[in-house]
């Protein structure tokens, strides 16, 4: 970490400073939204639309950072934030949310929305060597879920929610300025990186030799985040309190401890995919925590379920930083953006379908429970259509003992 360049430093601190209003946000959106006079329904309905917002959005400007530069791509995405935050704070109107949602970057999830992370992670990989990549990522993990966890904790404790909204605007400023301040190393810039004749397809989705395993890693991490849409963080806090009568303050706290566990496995998983290779390390961390998350709602005691959640928490991420290198190594350099961007875009449609359901379950008192098993089940498909697909596949960087 210390041999990092500047540029390295300055993707992790717009990582962290990001993830922290996220994180804030995530854990007040819903009761925000609920005391300016939404139903749970229009709320489930409002995130979809958001989500679905940032597909169209993200798929835009992620297939054309490498053309038109990343830096100014992410300034962009950073004015988006700030906007929609502001709208957010200034507004009832259920029209007017719904716009500023659906075109700007609001996060209900405390996931990542928008077009960083996809043009983050192409540019870390110029940056730095192939054999640091994952490690790199593994700490870029850690990094965002140490900042989602303060901010939950600081949301929950937070004595206006309103407040909270406008600090995610400011937020949105502070990222545009940081990301004002990359060099041109993190771009494409080396002729051999940059391919002189694309056709219409090409142009458009920013990708040629990559196109095939693009397409396949999409269709599954479509898959995966539509069974984790249905116990994003909002709602698995909104449940909480619908079940055990949890307060904000206390869900502030049972989620910044259940972030900073899934940040620091994060250091794990980049060991594990040393010796036993990134896709084996994927799999077998992932399959584990969505058995767990199952087990949640299935617990009769508080401290029950909040003791399963903490142990899914604690292996749920180790797929993350080896999902970003994987991905980084099957592709080419002048590819990563799109690449990333659009596995990134596949991962919102995903998680875009399954809100509104959990509006209308959450509506339904005896149903509250479904989403955390519906999401298990298909969390757990995915983990083994995913291997089944790509165990063939050998990566030069996958050492094993």
């Amino acid at each position: 970490m210390p041999t990092l360049s500047r540029d390295a430093w300055l993707l992790l601190a717009t990582r962290f400073f990001r993830l922290f209003a996220y994180g804030s946000l995530s854990v007040v959106l819903v009761f925000y939204l609920v005391g300016v006079g939404l139903s749970e329904r229009e709320v489930g309905t409002l995130f979809t639309m958001t989500l679905a917002g940032d597909v169209a959005m993200s798929l835009f400007l992620t297939t054309r950072a490498d053309r038109i530069g990343r830096r100014r791509v992410l300034i962009a995405g950073a004015a988006l934030m700030a906007a929609a935050g502001l709208t957010f704070a200034s507004t009832r109107m259920r029209w007017l949310l719904l716009l500023a949602g659906t075109v700007g970057v609001i996060s209900p999830s405390g996931n990542e929305v928008g077009p960083f992370l996809p043009i983050e992670q192409a540019a870390l990989s110029h940056v730095v060597s192939p054999g640091t990549r994952t490690e790199v990522f593994a700490w870029y993990t850690l990094v965002g879920a140490t900042a989602t966890a303060l901010g939950a904790l600081a949301g929950g404790f937070a004595v206006s929610f309103r407040a909270v909204i406008v600090l995610y605007a400011a937020f949105g400023v502070l990222l545009a300025v940081l990301f004002s301040q990359l060099s041109p190393a993190a771009e494409v810039t080396a002729p051999s990186e940059r391919k002189s004749v694309r056709g219409p397809v090409e142009n458009l989705s920013g990708l040629s030799t990559s196109g095939g395993i693009v397409a396949k890693l999409s269709a599954l991490f479509a898959l995966d985040a539509f069974g984790g849409g249905f116990v994003v963080q909002s709602f698995a806090a909104y449940w909480f309190y619908l079940r055990f009568g949890v307060r904000p303050e206390a869900l502030g706290a049972i989620f910044f401890c259940a972030n900073l566990l899934a940040g620091l496995s994060a250091l794990v998983a980049s060991r594990l995919a040393s010796r036993f290779g990134l896709l084996r390390t994927m799999v077998a961390t992932h399959l584990p925590s969505n058995v767990l998350l199952i087990l949640v709602p299935l617990m009769p005691t508080l401290s029950l379920a909040v003791l399963v959640l903490l142990i899914r928490f604690s292996i749920s991420q180790m797929d993350v930083p080896t999902r970003q290198s994987y991905l980084m190594a099957v592709v080419t350099p002048d590819e990563r953006s799109a690449a990333a961007g659009i596995t990134g875009v596949a991962r919102t449609i995903g998680a875009a379908l399954s809100p509104v359901l959990v509006g209308f379950l959450f509506a339904n008192p005896a149903l509250i429970n479904v989403p955390f098993i519906a999401g298990g089940v298909l969390k757990i498909v995915y983990d083994l259509l995913l291997y089944r697909t790509f165990s063939p596949v050998r990566l030069p960087e996958d050492v094993r003992a």
